[in-house]
């Protein structure tokens, strides 16, 4: 395909007809695979907004109606987030709605077998064994587990019965796998979580650095805005630091492929060039920085109950200086496998004055046995150079699920979160107690388990009762085979709240079926602090329900009925008046929700009318106090951002003799988490309908393997029998394996390690140990 073919191809209108959902519509070529294009836009189809919920980007969509069914879809060109340009996720996700397995009916497990019931019955079941777990075991032995799918509405709901009425933190979500390391760094480097930019960033800046992030398929429509602008300023450049080669490595200018882990000890050499070649922008740090330390050799998080804290401790310029002697670009390239010209290179984009610089990462920095150190680092580059908080100059953490912020770090649906400020907080807890009109001593004062512990905690029976909300953990938890085992033991209740089979409602005692995304009104918040609404335009299948409205229920049967009075056609606006509440200050303020349905999205703080899009700039930032000069870092008592002293430390599995090679997972372009929509939408399910293990083409000579024959791929977890395959989609380095995690069938994380960032509580997917063992070739049932 010519390039002027691909730029028609992503401003084409595509529409996703009635016909096409029966299959009906002839094939098109598009970018080498075949997909589905109605011919024309048919009349009488109702266009509404919704923003895409394939990722944590928040594309905006314009949905087609008619006769009761979404029948089309097209990019939304008043969004400032895509300006009409959709992945081929997005033109095809109306047709997760429709697969021939939808869940439209309650189900219980009876004699090991599960019997459809009506869903009030469910719903009585639930509540009931929640009240008689709870009297029996204590208010701890109960947990809820849920999504950065979840709307708003559903994540409010969830905070204040758990943690409100029923008196537990026991409530995590699986943002916890994704982006709790990006969290736990904004929050130690700034004080206040979330990008202090936005994507506007993306017009202004002069260099991209991509750390470890596969852009070009996770986040394919940001990425075109990147490419965008190559193509019309020359000068542009696109960097990326990566352990493998993938689309995002031919697309950018220069691919920077280091040894797993070294990313840490790279950007502390980066650092070091920056002080040693006084590119130092002294005069921002004497204004706006101050350096601290804190603890080093951390652990793992291999152990159960695993605890750790820290302090910050003050540290000095001279010590940092000191500290970064260690990482001089020839010390460095011995371990990272970057050459020091290359490290001094990247060095000087970053230091050169006259160019703004955005980096922009995502899962290889966060699932990382240390994540926040590793965005600690990233933040301490830009804040060397004084290139933050403006136009153009902003380091920035992407997302990876449609509400990953808005939900789950926004509403606080993490153990050690409320709605605002921790639980830790005094008056966080009585704010909320205030809000949510409970006594304060309802609202425990520490932490219990985050998303790993939480599911130890289940196998070794301190949790008893636990309700899974739109997510699919039996295939995404690390070390996977182990909570499999948990959730079959004969004394642990499990509830699943879900839209199609999943092996994780394979195991559950109660199966409720969810509405799906435009099947109810919510608001989902993207990764650059936008608030997107989208009203109900379709009436879910058989008994399926929101799971906000099945919390409601839920709490109503428990007595909790007047904490949560709202009745179904209002209780969106009712929970969005109240959760707002939480956040009516100039650091947080939220639009109101006539704004929200008028416009597509609007990026919080939110006052006087206008959308703060750089935080802590005093020109932007209403809450940026001048008196602290150009910037303010309100986050931090001493109004700074810090600096932090973080050294390189080794995984704790590593290759050797008996498993030779580097293990990593993630995703890829056609497929989205574990593929329990992409893979009932026909055609993404076509273009790839397996995973694979992805071998560099020297390892696979060695190993006598060739592309399409089949591996045993073994760690001390486990063991998998894949195909493998030699510069299929990427490459990676030499000694590494990759493994898309979106197939069921193939389910990788029975290999993974679940060692965890200590201080972010999020796991490390991108490396473990493996062997690959040659099997030749034969056929896959």
């Amino acid at each position: 395909m010519s390039e002027l073919e691909r730029r028609a191809f992503v401003k084409r209108v595509a529409l996703v007809s009635a016909a096409a959902m029966a299959g009906s519509l002839a094939p098109g070529l598009v970018l080498g695979e075949e997909w589905w294009i109605a011919p024309a836009d048919p009349d009488g189809i109702v266009w509404k907004k919704a923003p895409c919920r394939f990722c944590g980007v928040g594309c905006g969509l314009l949905i087609g109606l008619q006769n009761g069914r979404a029948v089309a879809v097209k990019g939304d060109p008043s969004s400032p987030v895509n300006r009409g340009l959709a992945c081929v996720k997005g033109y095809h996700s109306v047709l997760a709605l429709y697969g021939s397995d939808r869940i439209t009916k309650a189900a219980v497990r009876r004699n090991g077998r599960m019997v459809e019931i009506p869903m009030s019955q469910a719903l009585d079941l639930v509540a009931e064994r929640i009240r008689e777990t709870i009297r029996r075991h204590g208010k701890d032995s109960v947990a809820l587990y849920g999504s950065g799918q979840w709307t708003i509405p559903a994540g409010y709901v969830a905070a204040k019965l758990f943690k409100g009425a029923l008196g537990t933190n026991n409530l995590e979500a699986n943002a916890r796998l994704c982006m709790s390391s990006a969290v736990s760094g904004f929050l130690t480097t700034f004080g206040l979580d979330e990008p202090m930019g936005c994507y506007e960033d993306v017009e202004h800046a002069d260099a991209f650095v991509l750390w470890g992030n596969n852009m070009a398929e996770t986040h394919p429509v940001l990425f075109s805005r990147l490419l965008e602008q190559r193509d019309r300023r020359p000068a542009v450049r696109i960097v990326e630091l990566a352990t493998r080669t993938t689309r995002t490595s031919y697309a950018a200018d220069r691919s920077l492929i280091f040894v797993p882990q070294t990313d840490l000890a790279v950007a502390n050499a980066i650092c070091h060039e920056i002080v040693h070649r006084n590119w130092v922008n002294r005069d921002f740090v004497a204004r706006h920085v101050a350096f601290k330390k804190g603890k080093t050799d951390i652990g793992y998080g291999l152990q159960d109950d695993f605890h750790f804290s820290e302090e910050a401790e003050d540290a000095t310029w001279e010590e940092y200086v000191r500290f970064l002697d260690d990482y001089s670009p020839e010390r460095v390239a011995r371990i990272s496998g970057l050459s020091a010209s290359e490290i001094r290179w990247l060095a000087s984009l970053y230091g050169d004055p006259s160019r703004k610089v955005m980096s922009l990462w995502c899962m290889g920095i966060n699932q990382h046995t240390r994540g926040t150190w590793a965005n600690n680092l990233i933040y301490n580059i830009h804040l060397l150079v004084g290139k933050v908080a403006s136009p153009g100059n902003s380091p920035f953490s992407l997302t990876g699920q449609p509400s990953a912020c808005g939900t789950v770090r926004e509403v606080g649906t993490l153990t050690h979160r409320l709605p605002k400020g921790a639980v830790t907080d005094p008056d966080a807890r009585r704010l909320a107690a205030e809000i949510w009109k409970v006594p304060v001593e309802n609202i425990p004062s520490r932490p219990t388990w985050h998303a790993v512990e939480m599911f130890r905690a289940f196998d070794r029976g301190e949790i008893k009762f636990l309700w899974i909300q739109g997510t699919n953990p039996m295939v995404t938890l690390p070390h996977l085979s182990r909570y499999r085992r948990a959730a079959a033991k004969a004394d642990r209740f499990l509830v699943v709240s879900d839209v199609y089979p999943t092996p994780t409602t394979d195991v559950a005692d109660v199966v409720l079926p969810s509405a799906l995304w435009i099947e109810q009104e919510g608001l989902f918040g993207n990764s650059e602090r936008r608030t997107q609404h989208f009203e109900q335009m379709l009436t879910p299948p058989g008994e399926a329900m929101s799971d906000a409205w099945q919390l409601i229920e839920v709490a109503r049967r428990l007595g909790f009925g007047h904490l949560f009075p709202w009745n179904y056609e209002t209780h969106v606006a009712k929970i969005w008046e109240e959760y707002t509440r939480f956040h009516d200050t100039p650091e947080h303020r939220m639009a109101p929700l006539e704004e929200l349905k008028r416009r597509p999205g609007v990026i919080w703080p939110y006052v006087n009318g206008r959308e703060t899009k750089w935080r802590y700039n005093t020109r932007y930032d209403p809450a940026a106090d001048p008196r602290y000069g150009e910037f303010d870092f309100y986050g931090h008592p001493d109004h700074r951002a810090w600096i932090w002293l973080r050294p390189y430390e080794p995984p704790p599995e590593v290759p050797d003799e008996e498993y030779p090679f580097w293990l990593s997972t993630g995703r890829v372009l056609e497929h989205w988490h574990t593929g329990s929509l992409t893979r009932r939408i026909p055609v993404l399910h076509r273009a790839v309908p397996r995973a694979y293990a992805e071998l560099h083409p020297e390892d696979a000579e060695q190993l006598g393997v060739k592309d399409g024959d089949f591996v045993r791929l073994v760690t001390r977890r486990g063991s998998l029998v894949i195909q493998a395959r030699v510069d299929y989609r990427a490459r990676p380095a030499r000694g590494q394996v990759f493994v898309p995690f979106f197939d069921e069938s193939l389910p990788i994380n029975q290999l993974t390690l679940d060692a965890y960032c200590p201080i972010s509580g999020q796991p490390d997917y991108k490396k473990c140990a493996v062997r690959v063992e040659r099997m030749g070739s034969f056929r896959l049932p």
